[in-house]
């Protein structure tokens, strides 16, 4: 861990350091719990910036720090207490800077939250918790002064997936096109439905906002008293659709299998899990317009649809994106999205209705 001692001594930290150990089981940064001595200084987060994603840091951390001065404004305009646990907060290193760059790895460090935990659980009430919670993010970030940067271009944008997965069909790479012809069609059927948002958003219709973009329960931070205290994991944090934030929980959230399910009849859409969610985002969303909220069922299907396109591509390229356990892994969760896709646009009619319900009252 010397090394590691090295990298915190380039930030303005208090107290002595004292014990560094790896934190949680991200797939994408190195991160690290530091300890300091004493009761009266802080804990730390350091992280190791992936930066074979996250390519422009500059612009990553930039993008970080407006949100969360942003929020902290927010929580002190409306008497929140508690605002060092409400929010992130990072160091500054020696350079002024939120990160550091030891020429060849970026590091940054944030305050380590106190007495705050993250769950894995996905049921109803967590769902309304999670649905509250970015709901909320988001309604903070409405009115937000800067112009954030794409920490990852094109991320979410359909007619540029729908573009990779055309040039692997065109390519043919691996030579499997002749297995998926039936998935191939099934996508092309609906591509110019799926592709509504790009469209509404140049016909000035439908606005961009700043969004999450990795909607997950475990994005969240709770008191000891199951209160969510804020939202984390900021690095996807750009301008997107709401249906980002929406679409991408209920993917995972509501899906009744796993992602790569082998058992076809064990995915399925979870209504339960929808209405919670939704009941939740609803009421921490309070700034949507009528035609996002007209297009939320839409935002349901959208995202098993993009992760079909995506695992679809990849399959037909010969794995080249996504780690594989076996030569058919990428078509089975292929198949998988596609008929957690299948079960969402069964459940529309009923989508639609509940939100009406919600609107309501």
């Amino acid at each position: 861990m010397k090394n590691l001692t090295e990298t915190v001594s380039h930030f303005k930290t208090q107290g002595v350091i004292g014990e560094i150990k790896p934190l949680g089981t991200g797939l994408i940064n190195d991160t690290y719990q530091v300890t300091t001595l004493g009761d009266d200084t802080p804990n730390y987060v350091l992280q190791r910036i992936n930066h074979a994603i996250f390519q422009d840091v500059e612009m990553l951390q930039a993008n970080i720090s407006a949100v969360t001065n942003q929020i902290r404004r927010k929580l002190v305009e409306q008497g929140e207490t508690d605002i060092e646990r409400k929010v992130l907060h990072f160091v500054d290193s020696e350079s002024g800077k939120t990160y550091w760059f030891d020429g060849e790895n970026y590091w940054r460090m944030m305050v380590f939250i106190p007495r705050a935990k993250t769950y894995e659980t996905v049921n109803p009430e967590y769902s309304y918790y999670a649905g509250k919670a970015f709901g909320d993010f988001q309604a903070k970030l409405a009115d937000i002064p800067e112009t954030l940067g794409e920490t990852i271009p094109d991320f979410h944008n359909m007619e540029f997936r729908l573009q990779q997965l055309r040039d692997a069909v065109a390519a043919n790479a691996a030579g499997r096109l002749e297995d998926v012809k039936y998935y191939i069609d099934e996508i092309e059927k609906r591509a110019d439905e799926m592709c509504k948002a790009e469209r509404l958003y140049r016909e000035g219709k439908l606005p961009k906002r700043v969004c999450h973009c990795d909607t997950k329960v475990n994005n969240m931070m709770f008191d000891e008293d199951g209160k969510v205290l804020c939202v984390i994991d900021l690095d996807t944090v750009m301008p997107s659709f709401i249906f980002s934030d929406y679409g991408d929980f209920l993917r995972t959230g509501a899906n009744t299998g796993d992602e790569d399910d082998e058992d076809l009849d064990k995915v399925g859409f979870d209504m339960e899990i929808f209405r919670a969610f939704t009941k939740g985002y609803l009421e921490g969303a309070t700034f949507l317009t009528p035609i996002e909220i007209e297009n939320l069922p839409y935002a349901a299907a959208l995202f098993p649809y993009m992760q079909c396109v995506r695992f679809l591509a990849d399959y037909i390229n010969g794995d080249t994106y996504y780690k594989t356990k076996y030569p058919q892994h990428n078509l089975v969760r292929t198949k998988a999205q596609f008929k957690l896709l299948q079960s969402v646009e069964a459940h529309t009619d009923e989508m639609k209705s509940f939100i009406d319900s919600c609107l309501q009252g």
